[in-house]
């Protein structure tokens, strides 16, 4: 969306029939939608910029609920927006560190800003894109103690601010098309910069699940969370919003609960053990925290192999922090007796998991020449090094 677009959408006549045309029918006919708010009056690019944002707010009530469908948003800002339910979680991490006052630096369509101000918490927004900057003004306007700056991050006054969130742009896009940052440095505000200021003030930055763990400062907290089985993001939090003894934290949130793993540093993997009635594997905020080790022993579990993140063990236990499979046979790991195998049990629909094998479960699952009724679930690995079909079925 550029300028024009944005003072289309936002005079009088673009919000009215933003909210005329309700809820976004992804099956409708496009063209005679389009053809009968032309016929209306209506200019093209004001029925194009219309259209687009009910499509976007439809989109946006996987992360936003019930409010996308008064906001206003752009497709990067919604695709890089943090979910509602975890920027509710970052509020109040500002707030029990009784900090009132928040700058949220790199703020993009509003997200985080949303969860801050609906806690009652002054707000101090920027955003170094203009428009960016008026979409997040807009989705703020329900309140008062929020305010949006187009402004760099760096050129924010900071004076009576408490603390700091940082949300620093990944991603540049050119010529319509968007590519990914892979030099820390090159981010928006860099992470020197974002880092920098708990100098200052107690910060929190948020980066991409991904992100190398040698950037994450000494003494800072390193909090990975996903959402429903994706991990969506690394948290890293300074000073006072950094919990005392905690280095690496995984925090789950499954159907809208929340749980959390949490140690003073990296924990030490579990031995390597004999293949039990049960594998484990761990959900990816887990790895990515490297908390393997600790989950395998609240689990009584063992590792299946040396640096592969399947977990076994010989009964059930119920975790938030892992899917747990039942083992019902070793199969042929060798591709054409497996394909015997299934073959004999009548297997046509089959969910392959894999780790550390180089497969590709689509193209294996061609190779497999499936055919049958009967549905099943294996996991290709290595115990103990060596290769391993298991068929399992899930136990949680």
């Amino acid at each position: 969306m550029d300028r024009a677009e944005l003072v289309e959408l936002l005079s009088p006549e673009g919000l009215r029939l933003l909210d005329s045309i309700g809820e976004w029918d992804a099956k409708a006919d496009v063209v005679k939608t389009v053809a009968a708010l032309r016929k209306q009056g209506h200019a093209p690019a004001l029925v194009a910029a219309v259209l687009s944002q009910a499509r976007l707010r439809a989109k946006g009530r996987a992360k936003f609920g019930e409010f996308a469908s008064r906001m206003l948003f752009t497709e990067p800002g919604l695709e890089q927006a943090t979910r509602l339910n975890v920027a509710a979680l970052h509020a109040g991490r500002f707030a029990r560190a009784g900090i009132s006052h928040v700058a949220d630096l790199g703020c993009g369509i509003g997200g985080d800003a949303l969860a801050l101000a609906a806690i009652e918490l002054e707000v101090t927004a920027a955003d170094a894109d203009e428009v960016t900057a008026a979409i997040a003004a807009y989705n703020l306007t329900p309140f008062p103690q929020a305010t949006v700056l187009h402004a760099r991050a760096e050129e924010v006054a900071l004076g009576g601010i408490g603390g700091a969130w940082l949300d620093p742009a990944r991603r540049v896009t050119s010529g319509g098309s968007t590519r990914r940052l892979a030099d820390a440095s090159d981010y928006s505000p860099p992470l020197d910069f974002a880092f920098g200021l708990a100098d200052r003030l107690p910060v929190g930055v948020k980066l991409g699940p991904g992100t190398d763990r040698g950037v994450i400062p000494a003494g800072a907290e390193a909090q990975w969370v996903s959402v429903d089985g994706d991990v969506v993001e690394l948290a890293v939090w300074l000073g006072a919003l950094a919990r005392p003894g905690v280095g690496r934290a995984a925090l789950v949130i499954r159907g809208g609960t929340a749980h959390e793993l949490t140690a003073a540093a990296d924990s030490a993997d579990e031995p390597v053990g004999e293949l039990g009635g049960f594998v484990y594997e761990p959900d990816g905020s887990v790895i990515r925290a490297r908390l393997i080790g600790d989950l395998a022993r609240s689990l009584d579990a063992r590792m299946l192999s040396d640096g592969i993140a399947y977990l076994s063990g010989d009964r059930l236990v119920e975790t938030p922090f892992a899917r747990a499979f039942r083992v019902l046979e070793r199969l042929p790991a060798e591709e054409r007796q497996l394909r015997r195998e299934l073959a004999s049990r009548g297997v046509g629909t089959l969910e392959i998991k894999k780790r550390g094998v180089d497969v590709d479960p689509a193209a294996l699952r061609t190779r497999l020449k499936l055919s049958g009724a009967a549905s099943a679930t294996i996991i290709l690995t290595r115990e103990a090094g060596r290769h391993v079909a298991l068929l399992v079925e899930r136990a949680d």
